[in-house]
Formats: structure tokens, sequence, C-alpha cells
């Protein structure tokens, strides 16, 4: 009787220490989750900024012109009638440039055309926004170009 008490002993001992390790394992488990989809937003923020600012940049050298902004970046210019022009470029999941069907990301910069007579300008001002395609919004900030305007010169 002796030696049966020992096996039922050691059984249990097993039984604790597989459980032990088990609820150790799921701790671990959902920690690694957690860790991967907070560094795949980490990721998609980071790219998110720099095709944003990317895309300023460009509409700063450009002086606003959509049509070569567009061009650029591999997107389309559509006119609208709240907002002068938007240039929408689509993003899939390794943010290279795709068509709309295959998009993770869309890139949208939005532009209004105001004039300065007084000093001949012209700003064009607008915002970058990138965003997933469910809708959450990763990147917004404003933007802004001058331009002078031809002045015709009388001879």
């Amino acid at each position: 009787m002796t030696q049966r008490s020992k096996s039922t002993l050691f059984l249990i001992e097993q039984l604790i220490v597989i459980a032990v390790f088990a609820i150790c394992a799921a701790a671990c488990v959902s920690i690694l989750t957690a860790a991967y989809f907070y560094a795949d937003d980490s990721s998609a923020t980071s790219n998110a900024v720099i095709k944003a600012e990317s895309a300023a940049e460009i509409f700063k050298a450009t002086g606003g012109d959509v049509t070569v902004i567009a061009d650029m970046l591999g997107g389309s210019a559509e006119p609208n009638t709240s907002f002068g022009c938007i240039v929408t470029v689509y993003y899939d999941s390794l943010w290279e440039v795709c068509f709309p069907f295959d998009a993770s990301y869309v890139l949208r910069i939005s532009s209004v055309e105001t004039s300065n007579t007084a000093r001949d300008l012209t700003l064009i001002a607008g915002s970058v926004s990138v965003e997933r395609v469910s809708g959450e919004e990763l990147i917004f900030f404003p933007i802004a170009a001058r331009t002078e305007n031809e002045v015709m010169q009388s001879e």
C-alpha cells in the first residue's frame, strides 16, 4: 500500500506542475500577442508619418499643383465641392501604391486656393491625412503652399 500512495502523490505533483506551466504559457502567449499588435500599430503609424510628410513636402514644392502631386505620388486627383481638389493615394499592407480594391491604407490631400492681392501671392491651404481602409485615422495635419502670381508688365 505504501507503493500505491507514493505513485498517487507523484501523479498529483505532476498535474500541479502541468497546470502551473499551462497558466504561465497562456500568460506568455497573451503578452506576445499584445506585443505583436502594438508593434503592428507602431509600424503603421511610422509609415503613415513618412508618407504624409513626403506628401506635404511635394505639396509645398509644387505650389499645391494637385495634378503634379497625384502623378508624383501615384494617386488620382478629383475635384470636390467643399474643397478645391482632393488627391487620393491607396497603399497595400506593405505601403506600396496599389489599386483601391487591394488597399489597406489611404492617403488624402485636400486643398483650397485663397488669394492675397496685396502682395500678388496665392496661398493654397489644405490638409494631409492617412487612415486605414476601415476608417481609423493614423495621422492628420494642415499644410500650405505659397506661390507668386504672375503680374503682367506693360511695355
